[in-house]
């Protein structure tokens, strides 16, 4: 994955006006968390709408840090939340749960992509809060993507969760249409 996502592939071509403007702060924003990693903590929020490079920057900035020799871990939502309630319902996977949990806290930095794709219920509403809170209070880096709107993110994680990101991470908003639908026309016209 990190072979295609990764600065050196960057393009500000699918950008233009307001879309093009935040999407080169949010690559500045990115670039600056990098460079400051070791001396600063931060959290980076992606949020807008489907297909204006929000997982793309987060890969980009998990490949700066592995490079680095940084701990990573990548999880879409869907994948991290599937994960926890297998183990959590699991009895005989208590081992395997506290370890995949001390990785979740303890990792420099966390990528949860595509929040809002998973199932939403009472169960991964309150692990994505001791998740978060978790990291907080460890002062360890996550990385959140999402296509839900800052509303919809209240409506279905709670206040509580919504304060701790308002309050604890960069808030990035790209915006456009979609880079995978204009790549493909690009490559129909092409041929």
């Amino acid at each position: 994955m990190l072979k295609e996502t990764n600065f050196s592939n960057l393009s500000y071509q699918y950008y233009e006006g307001e879309d093009l403007i935040h999407f080169e702060n949010a690559v500045k924003t990115c670039k600056e968390f990098i460079d400051c990693f070791n001396s600063d903590y931060h959290n980076l929020f992606f949020y807008g709408t489907v297909g204006t490079g929000k997982s793309f920057l987060s890969g980009c900035v998990a490949k700066e840090l592995i490079d680095q020799g940084k701990s990573v871990i990548y999880f879409s939502s869907t994948g991290l939340f599937e994960k926890l309630s297998a183990l959590s319902f699991d009895y005989n996977a208590k081992e395997d749960k506290a370890e995949l949990y001390e990785d979740l806290y303890s990792c420099d930095l966390l990528i949860i992509d595509d929040l809002g794709t998973e199932l939403a219920n009472s169960f991964t509403v309150s692990q994505l809060f001791l998740c978060l809170n978790e990291r907080l209070l460890r002062r360890k880096s996550t990385i959140i993507s999402t296509n839900l709107t800052l509303d919809s993110l209240v409506d279905i994680y709670s206040e509580r969760t919504f304060s701790r990101i308002t309050s604890n991470y960069t808030m990035l908003k790209l915006t456009g249409d979609d880079i995978r639908i204009k790549k493909k026309l690009m490559n129909r016209e092409e041929h």
